[in-house]
């Protein structure tokens, strides 16, 4: 079994691998690099066969999503550790080992992210993780270093280690563990939060999640659907509520759901109102796929429910992020109170 195992998902990103799978070459030296192909369909496998004959390569039969992908993936790797990497990522040097000593030193971090920046603009924090991620209580994401559409620069703020609420699966540490302990990743997500879902049922079971600031890598962002595309949005919506569903206490499910339901159909009236129409209808979309999923959702609630340890979390934003953001006009973390 090897200690670190580095795997990249990808679906017809051949020209992401050619421009940055040497780059991870080069600064993971004594790692395992996979690739597990969703199935492409451009030229990646011929590539990776061609110019990276060190690089492991799993095939699968069809796309699976970045859930199911990687599901699949990290049930044939023997490995202490995994690093789920996005195929559009540069990594710089020494980005593994700041992380894997700050997990070698507490066994209670299950998952952790390194400091992700724009591969655009070097100098801003990228939207998918930035420097760690939070959730308010009706569970919308926010991180450290990007509240919403608010990128802010990095001037060194957040050069810590610290715990959070959940990782970025841009860059993704795993203890293989923890994570095949707390179930594995949630393959009907298909994509998007299903990190989030994960790195929560984590902390029910008395882990911890964590951000290293001594880690840097830079990421593209939307390689595969961009942030505003029609089915970013319904998975987004889909997802989230399926999350808050499944991960918290009855009680909160009575309130939440309902209130976050609200949120949403404002959020879908706004989409409306400046011409986004796809996104109007995939909110409605999404909030009918999440109906029709309750019954497979009130299934893994009643596990989740059943083994957590820790109900209440210090790392989750007592308030509403919505609230804080557009009518309180906080724009940054360090304006939130926890």
């Amino acid at each position: 079994m090897v200690k670190v195992a580095i795997v990249i998902l990808n679906y017809n990103g051949k020209d992401y691998l050619e421009k940055f799978l040497p780059n991870v070459e080069q600064f993971s030296v004594g790692h395992q690099i996979i690739v597990a192909d969703n199935c492409s369909t451009d030229d990646s496998i011929q590539l990776l066969e061609d110019k990276f004959p060190k690089v492991t390569l799993i095939k699968f039969d069809s796309n699976a999503g970045y859930s199911g992908g990687y599901k699949l993936a990290l049930e044939q790797i023997a490995a202490e550790y995994y690093v789920l990497l996005n195929s559009d990522i540069e990594v710089t040097e020494n980005w593994v080992e700041p992380v894997i000593d700050l997990m070698d030193a507490d066994k209670k971090i299950a998952a952790c992210q390194p400091k992700i920046l724009s591969y655009a603009e070097r100098g801003k924090f990228e939207y998918a993780g930035a420097a760690g991620g939070f959730i308010d209580t009706l569970g919308y994401p926010f991180c450290r270093g990007r509240i919403f559409e608010t990128l802010e620069e990095d001037n060194g703020q957040y050069d810590d280690e610290v715990e959070v609420f959940w990782a970025t699966g841009a860059c993704l540490f795993f203890r293989a563990s923890a994570y095949h302990e707390a179930g594995g990743l949630d393959a009907s997500y298909f994509a998007h939060m299903e990190e989030i879902d994960l790195c929560w049922r984590l902390k029910g079971l008395g882990y911890k999640n964590y951000y290293c600031g001594k880690s840097k890598i830079y990421h593209i962002g939307g390689g595969t659907l961009h942030k505003s595309s029609p089915r970013k949005t319904f998975l987004n919506f889909k997802n989230s509520l399926t999350t808050l569903f499944k991960n918290s206490t009855l009680t909160q499910v009575l309130w939440k759901i309902p209130a976050r339901l609200t949120l949403d159909g404002i959020a879908g009236l706004k989409f409306l109102l400046t011409g986004e129409v796809g996104n109007f209808f995939a909110v409605i979309k999404a909030h009918f796929s999440f109906y029709g999923s309750l019954p497979s959702a009130i299934s893994k609630r009643r596990i989740i429910q059943a083994q957590r340890k820790v109900r209440t979390y210090r790392e989750m934003y007592a308030g509403s992020i919505v609230v804080a953001y557009f009518l309180k006009g906080i724009k940054t973390f360090r304006g939130l109170k926890f």
